[in-house]
């Protein structure tokens, strides 16, 4: 007699860009009987297909997706909205019997999914003060105060990325605590399954260079132009997405086009070191080869860690 089958529980497929996640959640999603829910931040907006490698519709295999496509590129993105709209999907799913498949290499964003995750509120002042020091001094000034005040934070910050020095500097303010001390310990709210794609530097550094020169050719400054005709210069949160900050400066004669595709090349490796610091710091995480060598174990291997208990 077979034994029965494992009852849902939330599988969350995480890991640095160009590892091959969104691949193996729909997999996984076609073989238990799930649906995909987005965790990409910036693949939230619509238009942003090719900088952002959002899979095609064939490419899901008629496999459901959510929280793709949900936001206008002028809307700022927003965690705590994000983890409202993921944990009603997450929900919904368990209750149908289906399988959530979180897919996506934003690590805050995965967190505010499927663990006790709760953020501190703003303050309208103080938010106020940091944007005006941000349009004053730039934000790397603004980088290397947090530096100064949480280290962690920093490193997991882009220096670029004004919006979250903010937030970040702002929750400081509020809270009297450094930004990471307001992250609580690993602490799921699901019985959640995590895997973790893992890539070698040399061959994810080969891989990010090739996608990239694929988001060129396939017409990647013709979707920034289209969607810069809709607002997105002025979108706090989709203007600084790779590949679409770059191509915003060259289209605003700041570099060429040339230079801005190697700066997404370069900005895009230290990201992804950034998402993979981000992970190894989870000790939930069952990291499994995504090596092109490996690729045709890494279904099977994913598989059977799925049917092994969970270790929240």
């Amino acid at each position: 007699m077979s034994s029965a089958p494992p009852a849902p529980r939330v599988i969350a497929v995480v890991g640095p860009t160009a590892a091959g996640k969104s691949d193996l959640g729909v997999f996984l999603a076609r073989e238990l009987g799930g649906e995909v829910i987005n965790a990409d931040s910036m693949q939230l907006y619509r238009g942003m297909d090719i900088g952002t490698a959002k899979l095609t519709p064939e490419e899901r295999g008629e496999v459901p997706h959510h929280l793709l496509d949900i936001w206008d590129v002028t809307v700022t993105a927003s965690v705590a909205e994000y983890q409202r709209l993921a944990r009603e999907r997450i929900d919904a799913l368990l209750a149908a019997g289906r399988w959530p498949v979180l897919v996506g290499g934003s690590g805050l964003y995965v967190r505010g999914a499927v663990d006790h995750l709760e953020f501190p509120g703003t303050d309208p002042d103080v938010r106020s003060r940091l944007e005006g020091e941000l349009t004053l001094r730039g934000s790397g000034a603004l980088h290397a105060r947090l530096a100064a005040a949480d280290p962690e934070a920093a490193r997991a910050i882009l220096p670029s990325n004004g919006r979250r020095i903010v937030r970040a500097l702002e929750v400081i303010e509020i809270t009297g605590l450094p930004f990471t001390a307001n992250l609580p310990g690993h602490d799921s709210v699901y019985d959640t399954l995590q895997i973790g794609v893992d890539v070698a530097r040399p061959e994810l550094d080969e891989r990010i260079t090739g996608r990239v020169d694929r988001m060129w050719d396939a017409g990647l400054v013709d979707e920034v132009r289209a969607l810069e005709a809709q607002g997105l210069r002025e979108g706090r949160t989709a203007s600084r997405a790779l590949g679409y900050q770059q191509v915003l400066a060259a289209l605003a004669g700041e570099c060429t086009l040339e230079d801005a595709r190697a700066e997404t090349v370069r900005a895009t490796k230290r990201f992804a070191r950034r998402q993979d610091s981000w992970f190894r710091r989870d000790p939930r995480v069952h990291w499994l080869s995504g090596a092109a060598a490996d690729l045709t174990e890494l279904p099977r291997l994913a598989l059977s860690l799925v049917e092994r208990p969970v270790t929240a």
